[in-house]
């Protein structure tokens, strides 16, 4: 899926409907839109983000989040949210995907990047 550029979108079924582990949809200055599915008993990966806070919506599946040093379900409806420079996982603990869209502030990604699976987002 290429970048957007219309400033409305369906996100909640853009991100329902997207099956790659990390997808950019737009990307402005200071912010940028990502929509992410993680397969079963996959995870994002333990990162930390220096000067970048994270928003992370989800819209389908349950997991596990790792915010620092807080553990905490989320599902779908959830919002959790990552200050820039705080340690973070997301691990999909359900039977099906773990669907979400996320916003990076500033951008974290070049725009455009799309990766269909972790493996190839490691090697990125």
């Amino acid at each position: 899926m290429s970048e957007k550029r219309q400033l409305t979108l369906p996100i909640v079924q853009m991100a329902k409907d997207n099956d790659e582990f990390r997808n950019v949809i737009w990307t402005g200055n200071e912010t940028q839109v990502v929509l992410m599915a993680i397969p079963s008993g996959g995870e994002i990966g333990g990162e930390v983000h220096e000067g970048h806070d994270q928003l992370l919506w989800f819209v389908a599946g349950e997991g596990e989040a790792v915010i620092g040093e807080v553990t905490s379900q989320v599902a779908a409806g959830d919002l959790a949210i990552v200050p820039a420079g705080v340690f973070h996982n997301f691990r999909n603990t359900g039977p099906g995907m773990l669907k979400l869209y996320t916003t990076y502030s500033p951008p974290e990604h070049e725009p455009g990047t799309e990766h269909a699976t972790k493996a190839e987002a490691d090697a990125g």
